[in-house]
This record gives C-alpha cells, sequence and structure tokens, in this order.
C-alpha cells in the first residue's frame, strides 16, 4: 500500500461497509482517486447530509428526515393493519413488492438475549402502547425465518394476544435464513399474500 496516511484512512473508512474487504475497499478508493473526484466528493456530501439528518420515525421508527415518515404521515393508509419488520430495508422491500396499505413497526433488530437485544431494545413498549390504543385489529409479523426472527414473532403473538389483537405471520414463501431485503419481489409478494394465523 502507499505511503499515503490518506489514502490509508479512505480504504480503512470503506472497510466499515458490510462486506467491504481490504482489497475492495483499496478498489474503490483508487476509482474514486484515480477516474471520479467530483462522484467522490458528491458521495461525501450526501454521506454526511444523511448521517446528520436522518433520524428515526416517531411513530414506527424506520429511517425519515421528518418527525414521521411518508407512510406514517399518509392519512389514506388502513390504521387497523400494522405490519412489524425488522429494518427499514424490509418496509422497502414490502413496499416495492406488495399492495399492503396499512402501517409498519420496525423493530430495528430482533430479539437475541446472547447479543443483549431484550424487548426494551426493539421499541416493544411503544408497539405495546399502538396496541392499547385499539386501532389496530391485524397485526402482521414479518420478521426474517430465522431463530430470532421466529423467537422475536412468537413474542409480538403473545403481546398482541394480551391486547385481544389477531396475529398473522407472512407465508413460507421466504427461505429459512434469509433476509427479506435479498429475496426476489415474487417470492416476497407471494409469502405476503399467503400470510396465516400465528
Amino acid at each position: 500500500m502507499s505511503e499515503s496516511s490518506l489514502l490509508n484512512e479512505l480504504v480503512d473508512a470503506f472497510k466499515c461497509l458490510p462486506g467491504v474487504g481490504a482489497r475492495t475497499a483499496q478498489r474503490m478508493s483508487f476509482h474514486l482517486l484515480e477516474h471520479d473526484r467530483a462522484a467522490g466528493l458528491k458521495l461525501a456530501n450526501a454521506m454526511q447530509q444523511a448521517i446528520e439528518k436522518i433520524t428515526h420515525c416517531q411513530r414506527c421508527r424506520t429511517l425519515t428526515e421528518h418527525d414521521l415518515c411518508r407512510i406514517c404521515n399518509n392519512s389514506l393508509r388502513d390504521e387497523s393493519l400494522l405490519c412489524i419488520v425488522e429494518n427499514p430495508s424490509d418496509v422497502i422491500a414490502l413496499e416495492q413488492a406488495t399492495d399492503y396499505k396499512g402501517f409498519y413497526f420496525v423493530l430495528m433488530g430482533k430479539l437475541s438475549p446472547l447479543d443483549g437485544i431484550g424487548p426494551e431494545q426493539l421499541g416493544l413498549d411503544i408497539l405495546e402502547n399502538r396496541l392499547k390504543d385499539g386501532f389496530v385489529k391485524e397485526l402482521i409479523l414479518a420478521t426474517n425465518p430465522t431463530i430470532e426472527g421466529e423467537v422475536t414473532a412468537h413474542y409480538i403473538h403473545e403481546l398482541a394476544a394480551r391486547h385481544s389483537v389477531s396475529a398473522t405471520r407472512i407465508a413460507h414463501g421466504v427461505p429459512v435464513g434469509g433476509e427479506l431485503d435479498y429475496v426476489d419481489s415474487g417470492t416476497l409478494s407471494h409469502a405476503f399474500d399467503g400470510r396465516r394465523a400465528y
């Protein structure tokens, strides 16, 4: 590697991205420096703006630059339906693949006691308050079909039952161990349309 400490810092910065190792980070760095410095500046500015301005929706916890995301701000959506997902990318995947018109609640993870992630870290107290208000009639559990995702779905199902809210689970067309944002839209749409009582 070059003696340039700035180059080393740039390579190290790219390595923070998932799936980007030292060689890929080095290629990305050299590409921007040798071929497209303007794109590098645009990328740096977009990243800075996003990091400084994007936060969590106060209602569903997805990522947004406003107090409420565009979905929670849409009065035409069905407030009786609430879909539970693990990550903001799952919201995007479902919005693109289905014609779902309800609202979402983003856990920002899944129950994992070994990693110190319990109900408090997933905002389940916020979810419970939404269930108490009586507007939600069906809770759609769209957590990933991993062991942790299933445990999380089961926990939320019991929470819904305590508040007399019906809970359904998306159908298994999504591969076990898979992540929603990696599943093709046809499979995801089929799984969502075929959801069943939990």
